[in-house]
Formats: structure tokens, sequence, C-alpha cells
């Protein structure tokens, strides 16, 4: 029985960084052997066991059969017999196929990973294992982002040919929304986007968001000339933002899409039309609630943050007011949305004087919704708590506002 440390630790150790966890491969071993050793068995498919001391997890060496043409159709052989080797190369890019041997301090390397590490190149190991699984499409666009790491040319037209043959479309919502998830945690989440739309992952998962591309843009305000640019053009202004924004962005100008002809290349009407269509993306990829909300907000909202300047009192309340979905108010990161939008435009100075002042005000706004209750309401005890009063609260509340404004000023 030998056991090496492999996967991400491993790589991430010669880059340099702080590996998360650790995984290790397990060779010559058998489950009862393991079991005798104090390791707990926690795998289904294969046998994968705790450590009883750490809790890492140690996987034995394993081949894999493929068996349908789903992400997860593999049949599993992991008797003593299976070497290192086999197991390295059942895996995805030849940076993650890289195994240390911790007793003897040395990297075991048969696939070239720690040359294409210095060369920050994502290339697959072996090409008749990697079409097995089509979730290494998306991986692929998620490890250039993590790692920002370009992707060899042989490993991109591997991939397209998995497109084309329609290999994606066996990938379920949930898999596909952890590997988008993924990559917005990074910062380089655009070259998730970048790279999909290149290998043509991206018409495949987010049809909507690859459209965009053919979408006009008025020259004068988005020198790239497309939606589709823009929106990338705006997520790397975005690269230290949370996830909500990232994810807002993403989809913020959807509704353009359903801009009329006639309308081109204004978009006037994009944001009152974007709903249907980010409900849409959203369920397709059974997003958790709050993403659909948020982005949902935000592509309905974003130019309303341009018309602060010039905005009445109580236009500027009703748009705070939509800053809190639930018990949750996202001032901040709708206002991280519209900045990374206004940014990714070409602005005048005015314009951009004003875009911090307006910020203040709206999250003033946003105060005063939260601060002031309805015992504040001047003869509240008096008052008939019916609809009125509903209405008679937002008004002291745009009263204490527009006083505090005047303060600001």
């Amino acid at each position: 029985m030998k056991i090496y440390q492999v996967g991400g630790a491993v790589r991430d150790r010669l880059l340099g960084r702080i590996p998360n966890d650790s995984d290790y491969v397990v060779v010559g071993s058998t489950p009862d052997e393991m079991i005798k050793q104090g390791f707990t068995e926690v795998g289904k498919g294969f046998p994968v066991f705790l450590h009883p001391l750490t809790r890492e997890e140690y996987a034995l060496a394993r081949k894999e059969i493929k068996t349908g043409d789903k992400h997860t159709d593999f049949e599993f052989i992991f008797d003593e017999s299976v070497t290192l080797r086999e197991d390295l190369e059942r895996r995805d890019f030849t940076c993650n196929a890289i195994a240390y041997d911790e007793e003897a301090g040395e990297y075991i390397d048969y696939f070239g990973g720690q040359d294409d590490i210095k060369n920050k190149i994502l290339r697959h190991v072996n090409a008749e294992h990697f079409v097995e699984d089509p979730l290494r499409v998306l991986r692929l666009c998620r490890f250039s982002a993590q790692l920002d790491f370009d992707a060899a040319p042989a490993t991109v037209e591997l991939c397209r040919s998995m497109v084309q043959k329609g290999m994606l479309e066996h990938l379920t919502a949930e898999r596909v929304w952890i590997e988008l998830l993924k990559a917005m945690k990074t910062p380089a989440f655009y070259r998730f986007i970048e790279l999909a739309r290149e290998i043509g992952a991206l018409k495949i998962i987010l049809p909507e968001i690859d459209a965009l591309w053919k979408v006009p843009e008025r020259t004068e305000f988005h020198p790239e000339g497309n939606t589709g640019a823009h929106v990338l053009h705006a997520l790397k202004l975005a690269e230290k933002s949370p996830v909500l924004v990232k994810f807002g962005l993403l989809v913020h100008d959807v509704g353009k899409l359903l801009t009329p002809e006639e309308e081109l290349p204004s978009h006037k009407k994009h944001e009152s039309q974007s709903r249907q269509l980010v409900y849409k993306i959203c369920n397709r990829l059974k997003t958790p609630n709050r993403f659909r909300d948020f982005a949902t907000m935000a592509a309905e909202q974003h130019m309303k943050f341009h018309y602060i300047p010039v905005m009445r009192v109580g236009s500027l309340y009703d748009l705070a007011d939509k800053m809190t979905i639930g018990h949750t108010c996202y001032v901040n990161e709708y206002i991280d949305v519209c900045r990374a939008d206004f940014e990714s435009t070409i602005s005048t100075d005015k314009q951009r004087s004003e875009f911090a002042p307006s910020a203040e005000k709206l999250k003033l706004a946003c105060r005063v919704i939260e601060t002031v209750k309805a015992e504040d309401v001047p003869g509240f005890n008096k008052l008939p708590k019916d609809e009125t009063f509903k209405e008679r609260l937002r008004e002291y509340k745009i009263s204490v506002l527009q006083a505090e404004i005047k303060e600001l000023v």
C-alpha cells in the first residue's frame, strides 16, 4: 500500500498557493485493508475513505469505464492492480494529474503537468478519457478563470467537438450552476464567459447571454459595438465584486434581446422587458432565489440610478424601497452593478462626478426606510391602522428623507 497526495493541493503548491484541502490516492490496497487501518468509508460509487485523525479524503486508485451519456455514468475498477499512472491518466488536465510522494519528497509527473503550470497552460491528459465526461468542458472554462491559465489549442478543439456533438446537453442544471458559481467566485470570471463562448459552450448553457453579441450598441456610448462585449467589459471591472454582483451584471442587459427593431440601438425599453428572460435563465439553471430576485431587480432598475441627480425625492424613495428583497437590503450590490455598467461606457466628466453623490443619496434613502418606524409617524396612536396608514408612513418617510438630503447637500 502506497499513498500519494494528488489533485488541486499538489497543483496549488507548485503555484506557490496555500491549498484549501488535500486529497490522496492509495495504490495497492483494498477497502477491507483501509477499514482495518482505521479509515471510514464514505464513497458510494467508489471507495473514498476519511483518515481517522485528519478526516482528509483518501481514494483507492481507480480506472473508469464509461457506461452512458451522463456526466455520472461510469463504472469503476479499483482493485490492487491499478497503478498510479492509470489513476492519474483518467484525470482532466495535466496540472491536476501530478502526484506528490510525501515520504520521498518528490513529484511524480507522467504528463508534463509541471511544465504546463510554469507556462500557465490548461491541457487535457488523455483525449479518450477526457471526452467521456462533458462536465470537463465547463471545468476548462472555470479553471481558466480560477488559475488565470490559457487553454491549449488542442484542448479547445477537443472541447469544441464535444459541444458540436451535443455532449453538453447531458449535463444537469445543478452541475452547470455549480461550475458557474465556482467561476463567479474567481476574480477573472469574465475568462469563463470568454472561453465558453469561443468553444461554443455558452450557446448551450446560457443562450441568452451568447445572443447578446448579436445585439448592436451605439458606439458613442459602447465602443465595443455590441451588448455581449459590453457585458464582458463590465465583468472585467467587477473582478473584486461578490458573486451576486457578477451574476447581476451577467444578465443585466438581457432585456435588449426583446427590444423592438425601431428602438435599436437605444434600447429604451430593455429594463421593463428583462424580467421574463432573467426568470427563464434562473429557472433553467435552478439558481437560488436570492440570485434570481437580485438579478431581476438589478436588470429592471439599473438605468434608474443615472437619474438620481434629477430625481424627485418620492421617486428616490421608491427606488430605494426596491433594494430590499425579503429581509435583506442589497443597495451596495446594486450600486456595484451600476458602477461596473457605468464605467464600461463612455461618459462625460459631469456624469462621472455625479456617481458617488448619487450612491450616497440612495444609501441615505435606504437608511431612512430601514430606521424610521411606524411609531415615529406623528399622531401614531390615534391613526387608523389600515391601507391609508401605509401611505401616510410612506409620505412621512419621504419627508424625513427630504430633510436629510438638504443636510447632505
